[in-house]
């Protein structure tokens, strides 16, 4: 297996908009990150993801923009941006940009010019189709609700868009639109960031003649249509011609955003010898608590399923791919309310989560606020959410659907996006020291036990446990490049697994519960030394390893030899 800086770093995503604000208009900005970036460099990462900073006007929190080579007036100027890029280069830390070319904003000078008139020469840089029988081109559903098709009356036509109306998809099947994304791509990497994160990347080659999606849930007016758009046709002919473009020509990191993959078709998107992407995000793992009807429809997760998942990934990539490891992210709730407990043994239980993304194969990804434990929020009522896609499902379970509002805000607080968009909690100052104004979303309540400035200042913090894990992977490559191999496949409390490189053996128990287990070890692993690298609880280090009780959520991690 090749050795890569990118397989050896550990990222660390900003979402600028809540990480910190300079100036007091409630919105987090540039400045605000340059301020932090003492403390990113502390934590030990090597690798800044920064959500979109670009123009726009904001539709979907940056992720419809309007200009591609301009910053968002409330984040700052370009010189900021420049500044910034300075400030994490001096420190050896690198920068990847958000790249999101699935779509534009409807306010990008393109789509103005698209929808101006059916012989406009930008009119074949989005997708647009006449109605059938007075309806949509087709029966798709958006990713935020209702159809994925908007009516322009001016040329009586309807346009795609998979996300919100002010997001047109780009049609990428005309080659000046591959041009002008390459080109764009080009000049930032000039400009001399890192490497991309691509937002919904595998969504670009639609399905030719776009056609109805299967009746999959007959109560729904519009259907999922995944399998038309969701890696399509042309797709690895479009990653392969911007690798021959673009991304070949710079030592530099990509990972894809890839709802609906497979272990098969992510090696596809990451094998060495295909020259397309570094690694992708695969959802399995995401919707291991969703029943049948998606997101909003929950379910409690089971530890066999997790293990299920994980073990097909690290297997099926291992030698032929790379896997990016995370469990929350800008679009995710947070990891400690869902997958640990968020009460009790919050802290236990967010550092035997951290252990685990920690010591498989693959990039691990923390969302800013993880590495000191922050959880989801609970607000009183809808006006206090931002996210377009939780007020949209809420309009269309309420208004349209007639569900009980109290059984949606539950699905809310267990799924929204907003649990990960409130401010970071920096210290014990109103807001959470975020900022002096009135913040853009309200902070979390729980800022005043919950932040940065005390976790800094305990030594058995969260945060200094990233930080001895973060610094464990850089002096051992077993945790990085290991083989990996599940222990107690069937048990539904504990979590063990062995990474073998060489002559070497790392040996991983985290108990997934809030129960006191027993642990012993199978007969398989046969070692003559141990040596404890970490463990989130004291841990007599002359304890006999082949049993033991493991206390509520507690992770220990072995090299054995």
């Amino acid at each position: 297996m090749e050795r890569k800086w990118w397989k050896e770093s550990v990222i660390y995503q900003i979402y600028p908009r809540s990480f910190m604000d300079s100036n007091g208009d409630g919105i987090g900005d540039l400045q605000g990150i340059i301020s932090k970036l003492d403390y990113l460099k502390e934590l030990g990462v090597d690798v800044i993801w920064l959500s979109p900073v670009y123009q726009s006007p904001n539709d979907d929190n940056g992720y419809d923009i309007s200009n591609y080579q301009e910053i968002m007036d409330e984040f700052g100027t370009m010189e900021d941006w420049e500044q910034l890029l300075d400030g994490l280069h001096s420190r050896e830390m690198k920068l990847i940009m958000d790249l999101v070319v699935n779509h534009t904003s409807d306010e990008h000078p393109w789509f103005i010019e698209s929808r101006s008139s059916k012989d406009n020469p930008y009119r074949d840089y989005y997708i647009w189709r006449s109605g059938k029988n007075g309806k949509e081109p087709n029966n798709w559903e958006s990713a935020f609700s209702g159809s994925a098709w908007q009516y322009d009356e001016k040329t009586d036509e309807y346009y795609l868009h998979l996300f919100s109306k002010k997001q047109p998809d780009l049609n990428w099947e005309n080659p000046k639109v591959r041009q002008e994304v390459y080109e764009m791509m080009t000049w930032w990497l000039d400009k001399g960031i890192d490497g991309f994160r691509m937002d919904v990347i595998n969504f670009i080659s639609k399905v030719e003649d776009l056609p109805s999606a299967p009746i999959q849930n007959p109560n729904k007016l519009y259907q999922s249509g995944g399998q038309f758009f969701a890696n399509g046709p042309r797709i690895h002919e479009f990653l392969q011609e911007m690798n021959r473009e673009v991304l070949s020509k710079y030592d530099i990191m990509t990972v894809g955003e890839t709802p609906g993959v497979t272990p098969q078709d992510a090696v596809l998107y990451t094998g060495e010898d295909r020259h397309e992407l570094n690694m992708v995000f695969q959802f399995e793992l995401m919707d291991v608590d969703s029943g049948p009807n998606e997101k909003w429809d929950l379910k409690p997760w089971k530890l066999t399923e997790i293990k299920r998942i994980m073990s097909k990934w690290q297997n099926e990539l291992n030698g032929k791919g790379w896997n990016s490891l995370y469990m929350n992210n800008h679009d995710q709730p947070r990891m400690v309310s869902r997958f640990g407990d968020d009460t009790t043994y919050r802290i236990p239980s967010a550092k035997m989560l951290a252990t685990f993304l920690h010591t498989l194969q693959g990039t691990p990804y923390i969302y800013q606020g993880e590495e000191i434990g922050m959880t989801n929020v609970r607000f009183d009522t809808i006006d206090d959410y931002r996210d377009i896609e939780t007020l949209n499902m809420y309009k269309e379970y309420v208004n349209e659907r007639h569900i009980d509002p109290q059984k949606v805000m539950e699905s809310i607080y267990v799924k929204g996006r907003d649990n990960a968009r409130t401010p970071m909690q920096w210290d014990e100052s109103e807001h959470a020291g975020f900022t002096t104004g009135t913040p853009w979303i309200a902070v979390n309540p729980n800022y005043k036990e919950i932040n940065a400035k005390k976790a800094l200042e305990d030594p058995d913090s969260i945060f200094q446990y990233y930080k001895k894990l973060i610094q464990l992977r850089k002096e051992h490559p077993i945790i990085v490049y290991g083989d990996y191999k599940l222990l107690l496949e069937d048990d539904e409390k504990i979590y063990a697994y062995t990474r073998s490189f060489g002559k070497q053996k790392l040996l991983v128990i985290l108990n997934f519960s809030k129960d006191q287990v027993p642990f012993h070890l199978p007969e398989e692993v046969q070692f003559n030394s141990k040596e404890l690298l970490i463990s989130n609880y004291s841990v007599n280090e002359a304890q006999e390893i082949k049993q033991f009780s493991l206390q509520p959520y507690e992770a220990r991690v072995y090299l054995v030899s």
